[in-house]
């Protein structure tokens, strides 16, 4: 397991942007100052279905829906050869406390801050 770290997008002309290569599970830091897109890509050959899951993730209210059950965390599907984005904070309730990228050995990925 291994901790994904952010990149600072708010920065002037070019910049570095790492690429991490994700294992059975990592983690990254959700920073509630600033806007986050994750990025997913995948190289290979096959559909991979990345899953993002906070460990306070429970249930959480909607409005005109009622309770909504989100501890199984949200699955992104990446098919093969595409990227996928994502702002977190669309989709925040799935991103409460240590947050885990799980089930997507070998996609890339990159988490700007925004």
């Amino acid at each position: 397991m291994a901790a994904i770290s952010s990149i600072d997008a708010g920065q002037v002309g070019p910049f570095a942007a790492a690429i991490a290569t994700l294992s059975a599970d990592d983690t990254i830091t959700i920073n509630p100052k600033k806007k986050q897109l994750l990025v997913l890509t995948n190289t290979t050959g096959g559909s991979l279905t990345a899953t993002i899951d906070g460990t306070l993730g429970t249930t959480v209210s909607v409005p005109g829906v009622g309770s909504v059950d989100v501890s199984a965390g949200k699955a992104i599907v990446v098919s093969a050869g595409l990227s996928v984005a994502v702002m977190l904070n669309t989709i925040s309730a799935y991103c409460q406390g240590v947050v885990h990228i799980t089930g997507a050995a070998t996609l890339k990925a990159q988490l700007f801050d925004i």
